[in-house]
């Protein structure tokens, strides 16, 4: 627990080496030679240091199955794919978070929630670990804008949190849908470039 009630939390979603890295295995959020994923991994690091500097907690969310897929519905394309591709199996290097943009270890504002499904709280201790530090307000980013992004926002909305989205630290691997994407939340949350993220973080942190 972080010791005190905080009015904003950093949800930092699917930065997975099989999303993130050259020789991950899922391309929804970035291809192989994306131009987009040195300056998208910047922006993550950026975030992160930023809350952490001003003592703001983060939810590291990751997608992680069993090794056989038992836990897997395929009742989706996006799903049927992950089980062809074996990805993010449990265990796996894929599953794992990008090397520079892990949790800290014993950190006691940050948490690492795991979940099975396209929006992050769908089935997951989302929820209870956003109560548990008291949050009102969610500065999201991660990969895909228009997957676990896009609909774990549009959760977050309906459940009365406040919303931010940091563009510059989410992608698509089709930059029209990156794009369409962050346009459509705009009518529910505000989405924003690093700049402005941090002035949200300055606030909470005053």
């Amino acid at each position: 627990m972080t010791g005190r009630s905080s009015q904003t939390a950093v949800l930092a979603l699917h930065y997975q080496n099989d999303v993130l890295h050259p020789q991950g295995k899922i391309r929804v959020g970035l291809s192989v030679d994306s131009p987009q994923r040195a300056s998208v991994i910047a922006a993550a690091q950026v975030l992160l240091q930023n809350a952490r500097a001003r003592a703001i907690p983060v939810v590291h969310v990751r997608i992680a199955f069993r090794p056989d897929y038992a836990d897997l519905l395929t009742n989706a394309p996006i799903f049927r794919s992950v089980a062809s591709l074996g990805a993010v199996c449990e265990g796996s290097w894929g599953a794992e978070f990008y090397e520079t943009l892990s949790p800290q270890q014993n950190d006691p504002r940050e948490f690492i929630v795991k979940h099975t499904r396209v929006n992050a709280f769908y089935g997951s201790q989302l929820e209870e670990v956003l109560r548990v530090i008291g949050a009102r307000q969610l500065i999201i980013a991660g990969v895909s804008t228009h997957s676990v992004v896009e609909s774990t926002v549009r959760h977050a909305v309906d459940m009365g949190y406040e919303v931010v989205v940091n563009a510059d630290a989410c992608a698509a691997g089709n930059p029209d849908a990156h794009a369409a994407s962050l346009d459509s939340m705009r009518l529910i949350a505000e989405v924003c470039g690093a700049k402005t993220t941090l002035q949200h973080l300055d606030a909470t942190a005053a």
